[in-house]
Parts: C-alpha cells; sequence; structure tokens
C-alpha cells in the first residue's frame, strides 16, 4: 500500500517560503518543553498565535517520538509561507518503522504509548507525511493559516473621550536596534530626548549596560534571552544620562537583513503609556447561544486566567492586578505574596502606582501602624485621610479609598490583592464580594506559579552557592577573596556591594572594597561611603536595613542642587553636580547589611545596595545570607594564611645570612631558590663571615629533605659554624661538633652533606683556601686557559656516625681563578631520564672564563632552569669565588 493510500501528502513544497527558523535539541526528556516553547514562540512571533495551540501539540507528540522513544537528536524546521505553516521533526533513526493504516491495522489507538504522533496529524493537520534519507526519518505536518479580514487584526469598542489612556503631549516612541552581539545599533531622536544620550555615545555599548532588568537568578527570563526571542513585550527600566532610571514599555522584533544577519528592533515608550505598544488581550469570545439566550459573555476575570503561561508568575501577577483595576473601575491596584510563615506581605505587582518603589517592598500582616492587619480578611475603607496607615504601600499616592481581599489556598494565606482610587466612598462590600471572588478562583494558580517560581529559584540558588564556594576556595589571597565577594553579587544580587573589614575586636570596621555594576559609579560610591560612619558589626545573622547611605547621598544631592542654584554653602565637594545626583541615585534604593562572621567573631559586613527606590525580594536576602557565611569562612581563611605566611617568612627569613661581607681582593656571589611555594628557606643553605682580621669562613650546605624540618637544622648547622669557627676551632674540629650537635637532636636530626672552608686573601693577589667536604657535590676550580678540574676530595657526610676522623686540604686561587661550589639540587636537575649531572655542570663552567663571580653564578643558575621544562623540585644553591686579575696600567 503507497503513501497516496494513507492520505498522506508526500508532494514537494511550492509556496513560496517567506519565514524560516530551525532549532536542534538532545535527547533528553526537557527537550520536549524547549521544543514546545520554540515553536510557540516562534509562531507567536510571527503573528499565528490562533494556530500555536495545535502546532504545539503535534510538535510535542513528535519530539517526544524522537528524543524519548528513537533516542537521538530532533531537528525542528518551521516554514512560513503565505496561506500555511509547516513544521518539520527529524531524527536520526531512519529504520524506525511507520504503521500503516489497515482495514485490519489502524494508526494507533489513543490509550497505546505509541503512534499517537501520527494519528494527531491525521486528526489535526491538513497535510502531513514521513520522508526518509538513509540518515535521518522526517515527519511533517502543515497548517493552514485562517483567512482573516482584510485590515485590522485587532479593534476594541469605542469609549468616552475622558476614558482614554492617559499620555504627555507628545508621544515619544524611541526606537533602539540591537545587533547579533547585544549592542546598540541604531538610536533615534526619540530615545535621545527620553534617555539623554546622544548616538554617538552609546552606538556600539551592549543594551545590558544600560538596562535595569527585574531578573532573579534561576527564574524569569533575562535580557539576553528575551532580545534573542523572535518577538517579546513587557516592562523593564532604562538607566539615564542622569544617573535616573527611566521605567518603559518595550515591544521587541527579531528581523534579519538582506544579508541573513539577525537584529532585534526595540520600540520603547514611557511605562505609563505602555497602551502605545501594548499587544491588547485576545480574551475567548462569549458564547453564541449564552449571548442568545440573553446570558451575559464572560467576565474580563475569565478571559484573563488561562492566559499567561502556568509557570510565567509575573506576568500572572500583573495581568491580576490590571484586570481586577478593570474590573473594579479603580486607579490602582496591588497585589501582595506573603512569606511562608504567613507574617510578612511583599509586593509582587501593581499597576497605576510607582512600582519601581514598591516592588518587593515588604510589610508585617499583624494589627498596628504600617501593618496590613486586615490582611486575612475582606477589608473595604472608605476614605483613607481619615484612617491613616491602614494601607502602608498607599501613603503618599493620593488614593483614598480601598479594598482587599486575602488569597487563600486549603486556608493558608498566601497573598492579597487591593484595588484602590483617587476618589473616597469608591467602594462597598458589593465590590469586596466580587473581588474576593476574582481572588478565589486565581489564588490556586498563583500559588502553584510562585511554588514553581520558588523551585526553579532554589535550583539557581544551589547552583549559585556551588560555584561561588568553588571560587572561593580556590584562593587564599585576602585581596582577591574581597574582590570575588563583591564580582559574586553584583550584578547577580545587588547593584552596588560593598565590604567592610575588622582586623580584631578592638579595631573599628575598614572600608575594603566597593564594587557598583556601572564601573563609572565606583568612584563616587566610594567617596560617600568614606564619609559615612561604617554599619555597626552586629552578629546578629540575617540582613538588616541600613539607612545612612541612602540618607547621606540625598543630603549631599540636595546641598549640591542648592549650590548649583546659589542658594548654599560654597565648600566644594569632591564630585560635581553630576556625579553627585548619579551617586544618589545609585544607592537611593534599599541598602542591607549582613555579618560575615567566622569561628564566632565577626570578621566584617557585606553591604548591598539597590538604586533608587527599589527593594530586595526576601529569596535574594536569603541567597546573599548563605552567600555571606561561605565568604565570611574563605575570608577568615585567606587572612589566616596571611597571618601565618607572613609569620613563616618571618622566621625563615631569620635563617638566612644577613649581607654578605666584601672580602678584600675576592669576588663573591650567592644564588638561592628554594623549592615549594611560600618557601624562602628550605634544606640548601649558606654562609659567609669574618672569623678574625684577614680570615673568612664559608659554608654551603644540603640538609635532607625541604621544607620546615630541613629549615630548623639548616639554622642549627649555621648558627653552629659560625659561633664554633670564631671560637677558633679548625675546620675539622668545626664539622665534628656540629655532628654531634645533630645526633643530639635525636628522632629531629638529619642527614647533612656540608662543605666548610676557610679563606684567606694574600697580598699577592692570590687567596688560600682549606677546605673539608663532608659528603658534599666537590667544588669545581676554572683555570684561566678554561680547564675545570675538583678542588677537594670526599669525606664523609654529618648525622650519621658518632666518630668522624676528618681533615682539611690546603688550596691556592690564583689571579683569574674561579672556585665553584653547588648543592646536588644543580646537578640532580632531571628532565625525563636525563639529568646535568658532575659532568655537565663542568662543561658550563668551562664557558665562563673571564666572567666575573656574579656573571658565572647567573650563567650556571641559567644553564640549570633551561635544561628542564618543569619547576624544581629540589633546593638549590650556588657560591662561585673568584679571585679577579690585577689591573694592567
Amino acid at each position: 500500500m503507497g503513501m497516496g493510500d494513507l492520505g498522506v501528502d508526500t508532494r514537494t513544497r511550492s509556496s513560496v517560503i517567506t519565514a524560516r527558523a530551525a532549532a536542534t535539541f538532545d535527547p533528553v526528556g526537557r527537550s520536549v518543553a524547549a521544543a514546545r516553547t520554540f515553536v510557540r514562540d516562534t509562531l507567536q512571533g510571527w503573528g499565528h498565535a490562533d494556530i500555536v495551540d495545535d502546532a504545539v501539540v503535534l510538535t510535542s507528540e513528535l519530539v517526544t517520538n524522537a528524543v524519548v522513544h528513537a533516542g537521538t537528536n530532533a531537528d525542528v524546521l518551521c516554514l512560513r509561507s503565505e496561506d500555511s505553516v509547516r513544521i518539520e521533526v527529524a531524527d536520526r533513526y531512519p529504520e524506525r518503522e511507520i504503521p500503516l493504516q489497515q482495514s485490519t491495522h489502524t494508526i494507533g489507538h489513543p490509550d497505546r504509548e505509541g503512534g499517537r504522533g501520527l494519528q494527531l496529524c491525521a486528526a489535526l493537520a491538513a497535510r502531513w507525511g514521513v520522508e526518509y534519507t538513509s540518515t535521518h526519518k522526517r515527519v511533517w505536518f502543515q497548517l493552514d493559516l485562517p483567512e482573516r479580514p482584510v485590515g485590522t487584526r485587532t479593534a476594541g469598542p469605542e469609549i468616552a473621550t475622558d476614558l482614554l489612556p492617559l499620555a504627555d503631549t507628545r508621544v515619544r516612541v524611541a526606537v533602539v536596534q540591537i545587533d547579533s552581539t547585544g549592542a546598540i545599533s541604531a538610536w533615534n531622536e526619540d530615545a535621545e530626548t527620553l534617555f539623554g544620550y546622544p548616538a554617538e555615545k552609546v552606538n556600539g555599548k551592549p543594551l545590558t549596560d544600560l538596562a535595569a532588568w527585574p531578573h532573579t537568578p534561576g527564574t524569569g527570563t533575562g535580557i539576553a534571552e528575551a532580545l534573542q526571542l523572535s518577538r517579546w513585550e513587557g516592562s523593564y527600566g532604562i538607566r539615564g544620562a542622569d544617573g535616573r532610571v527611566v521605567p518603559v514599555y518595550a515591544s521587541h522584533l527579531r528581523v534579519r537583513d538582506t544579508d541573513g544577519d539577525p537584529s532585534t528592533v526595540c520600540l520603547l515608550v514611557r511605562d505609563h503609556e505602555r497602551a502605545v505598544l501594548q499587544t491588547p488581550h485576545r480574551g475567548p469570545a462569549p458564547d453564541a447561544a449564552s449571548v442568545s439566550d440573553g446570558q451575559p459573555g464572560a467576565d474580563p476575570f475569565d478571559a484573563f486566567i488561562g492566559s499567561p503561561a502556568p509557570d510565567d508568575l509575573d506576568g500572572l501577577l500583573q495581568r491580576t492586578v490590571e484586570r481586577a483595576r478593570d474590573m473594579l473601575d479603580g486607579d490602582a491596584a496591588f497585589l501582595l505574596l506573603a512569606t511562608d510563615d504567613e507574617t510578612e506581605l511583599e509586593v509582587r505587582a501593581s499597576t497605576g502606582l510607582p512600582s519601581a518603589r514598591q516592588r518587593f517592598a515588604r510589610v508585617p500582616v499583624e494589627a498596628g501602624t504600617g501593618r496590613y492587619g486586615s490582611a486575612r480578611m475582606p477589608s473595604v475603607h472608605e476614605d483613607l485621610s481619615v484612617v491613616p496607615g491602614a494601607a502602608p504601600l498607599l501613603n503618599g499616592t493620593g488614593m483614598r479609598s480601598v479594598v482587599t481581599v486575602p488569597l487563600k489556598v486549603e486556608g493558608r494565606l498566601t497573598g492579597s490583592l487591593g484595588v484602590a482610587a483617587e476618589s473616597p466612598g469608591r467602594y462597598s462590600n458589593e465590590e469586596a464580594l466580587r473581588l474576593q471572588f476574582a481572588a478565589d478562583r486565581i489564588a490556586l494558580a498563583v500559588e502553584s506559579a510562585r511554588l514553581g517560581e520558588l523551585e526553579r529559584l532554589r535550583r539557581g540558588s544551589l547552583s549559585f552557592l556551588v560555584e561561588a564556594s568553588d571560587l572561593l576556595a580556590g584562593t587564599l589571597d585576602r585581596d582577591q577573596t574581597l574582590a570575588l565577594m563583591a564580582q559574586m553579587t553584583v550584578p547577580t544580587l545587588a547593584t552596588w556591594c560593598a565590604v567592610y573589614t575588622i582586623a580584631d575586636q578592638s579595631s573599628e570596621p575598614y572600608l575594603s572594597y566597593v564594587l557598583h555594576e556601572d564601573e563609572e559609579r565606583i568612584d563616587g560610591l566610594k567617596a560617600l561611603l568614606s564619609r559615612i560612619a561604617p554599619p555597626d558589626p552586629v552578629p546578629t545573622p540575617g540582613a538588616r536595613v541600613w539607612s545612612a547611605p541612602g540618607e547621606a547621598a540625598h543630603q549631599a544631592a540636595l546641598r549640591s542642587s542648592m549650590r548649583s542654584l546659589g542658594r548654599g554653602e560654597t565648600t566644594p565637594l569632591g564630585a560635581g553636580i553630576g556625579t553627585t545626583l548619579a551617586t544618589a541615585s545609585a544607592v537611593g534604593g534599599e541598602t542591607v547589611v549582613l555579618p560575615l562572621v567566622a569561628r564566632n567573631r565577626v570578621i566584617g559586613m557585606l553591604t548591598l545596595g539597590k538604586p533608587t527606590e527599589e527593594h530586595f525580594r526576601q529569596e535574594i536576602l536569603e541567597l546573599a545570607e548563605d552567600l555571606s557565611r561561605r565568604a565570611a569562612l574563605a575570608l577568615d581563611n585567606a587572612r589566616l594564611y596571611s597571618e601565618r605566611m607572613a609569620i613563616s617568612q618571618s622566621l625563615q627569613r631569620s635563617l638566612l645570612p644577613p649581607e654578605l661581607p666584601e672580602v678584600p681582593g675576592v669576588e663573591v656571589e650567592v644564588i638561592y631558590r628554594a623549592a615549594g611555594e611560600g618557601n624562602e628557606v628550605g634544606g640548601d643553605f649558606y654562609d659567609l663571615f669574618p672569623i678574625r682580621d684577614g680570615a673568612y669562613g664559608f659554608a654551603i650546605g644540603d640538609v635532607c629533605g625541604t621544607g620546615p624540618e630541613a629549615a630548623a637544622v639548616t639554622g642549627l648547622a649555621r648558627h653552629a659554624l659560625r659561633l664554633l669557627a670564631r671560637e677558633g676551632f679548625g675546620g675539622p674540629a668545626v664539622l665534628e661538633r656540629l655532628n654531634a650537635a645533630i645526633l643530639d637532636e635525636g628522632a629531629r636530626s638529619r642527614f647533612l652533606t656540608l662543605l666548610y672552608g676557610e679563606l684567606w686573601p694574600q697580598e699577592d693577589g692570590s687567596a688560600i683556601l682549606k677546605i673539608v667536604c663532608a659528603g658534599h657535590p666537590l667544588p669545581l676550580r676554572l683555570r684561566q686557559d678554561g680547564t675545570v678540574e675538583p678542588y677537594a676530595e670526599p669525606q664523609p657526610l654529618l648525622g650519621v656516625m658518632d666518630d668522624l676522623e676528618l681533615y682539611e686540604q690546603t688550596v691556592t686561587l690564583e689571579p683569574g681563578d674561579v672556585l665553584l661550589c653547588v648543592t646536588d639540587g644543580v646537578t640532580e636537575r632531571r628532565e625525563g631520564t636525563r639529568m646535568l649531572g658532575d659532568d655537565g655542570l663542568a662543561d658550563v663552567l668551562t664557558t665562563c672564563t673571564g666572567l666575573t663571580a656574579g656573571a658565572v653564578a647567573a650563567r650556571i643558575m641559567r644553564a640549570v632552569e633551561r635544561f628542564a621544562s618543569d619547576a624544581p623540585s629540589d633546593d638549590m644553591a650556588i657560591l662561585a669565588m673568584r679571585v679577579p686579575e690585577p689591573h694592567q696600567d
């Protein structure tokens, strides 16, 4: 049976394609939801919302077949022609059979797990088909576009002039184009007027530098994602040139030019003029039968309830307050959500009020001034001027009457919905009952969306904290830890951040780090915070509000404004009026302080701030509290590490000899490298010191091992050598007594190889040396003719046997000769299986004829470092002594 017998159209597409969108989804369960979102956004962007539901259902089934049943990637392609939309879903499993519709074999039963996709295609699509290639199987379906009346797409009724939306004398529409990188490429005159920036100043800058986007980690859509959608509409803010945030309503449309490069066109108006751009809500038409029977059509609230996506909490709440206001013919409306313990309400949506100021503001539920005492029951206030404080949210807004009703789910308070009017006596119990009826029907949807948002927020918070912990654990540097703390909070949690540190319990908090999301504001913010007293170091956990920065910024801005008018004091401040006003705007919102507590001590404070009239939401504060605990421990660990490192380095430096003395007639140079990070002293050591007039002692040694234990023996050896030599003991006696001292250390004793000698410069320009080489690499002598030879004989090392019989050898360095002494870290330098060795060292020394002692030591070290690419694993010391040649007249 062929495809034609199945009613399946396999003809080649002949319509002209006018738009195209494609995406690929991984073979995981969440890809099905992602594919639905992709198709929904694409079709809505094309303006075909009337076929979205059918397209999403069919796409969901076909993508499920690909990613779940076939187990491969799914390629989704959307094609628009003049009269239809075609959607193709391809997988990488070409061997999969096609269910055939025969008289005895149907495509599939609704109760079966498989086969429903093609059954739905047959039921919903105008045409559908299955195509095979050697690597792919493609199922496609086509939905015809319904005919639309020529002319208007949507229309509203004719209404009285005084009910039309309010706008300024001239409505300005900013047209901003964003290129594929997110940078501004076009900026019209209205944009310059609305926001104060000339086009040449903003072109090429990312839109994210100007946008104040209401985004919470792990939830919602960020501005970068919104710019990638085919169409987006909603509210946010633009930071103007004066530092203030201008609330705007925006409509984004994704387009592409003739070369195929995508960009986004953004139309923006002032938020109170949103009616200019806002897409009218399309509610379902009233049922024809009910209208003909004289029954009223659907209530506006009924039309609204299913409109936003179930997981779009902000959209759901905003539509709720708008519909509630319209339903009761109010001037403003607001919706607050209760905290988990029902003790506070948090403002989440409002209309007709300064929403930027109110968003995420919190008020207690219990009775009292500044509290919503009637939150648990419907309440009507006919005149707020008679009962001031009854609705704190409306203070200073000009609203006179208000009706509020609770949102409850299973008897538990989940929120409060209110509608207000500018005139008194507007509402009665009848309006309260209507509003309560609507609130009861929307409460469950709101609570479900809120729980979904909380779950996404918790997942995002967990990911954020894990990443933060990894970053903080990756450094023990105090300054870097402070920088990480600030960079993790800005702009994810706050607009600006300041970190105060406390050195000890008797010290005052010190402003250690300041960061603002706008780098141009950092200096002004730092200057402002430096002029005010720091917050009190209270160890109580949790965030507490700190009003001092906002008040100080307000006073500074007021003084600057008065001076600019010639009415105030003339004492200049450190910043001009523009900077002062910008700083005031930056810190004018809510500021909170979280203590940094580590090991039961307050070691600092983390200060977070918002710009003018913005508040923190409770979940963000809880996330910041978790971060502050981790940051405090990391900061204290960095402090302890720095203190211990300073102590260690101080002790290590005490083990190094002071500056080398000048030896008449002999050039001396030393190069020392201790292995290990933070080590200045290891198991290798050197010394050069005067014994008595005309005589000098020198030593170079190597203690078994590295690190602090070896350094302890190093200190013992160096000080014992000086003491014994100055007491008049010769070389063998000095080393024998040092051997006894090392053995007296017991379990802490270490093996020690040591080259010790005494040096006597002579009047004829030569130098006499008496040397004892106890298990140490032999010193090498470089003559003027370039020959190299060992300069001593090997003897037993120290720290092994009680009775040692050592002897010294006397040799003479002639003018131009060099004596090179090294530790085994030099000769045992390795690269794979190769080792520098004594012969390799001698070869390098042969090339040093005529060089000064400093040049000889530097060339040896350079050759050792270049011999292998890895960092040295052993301590290294080089001691070079040279008798210079006499000057020729």
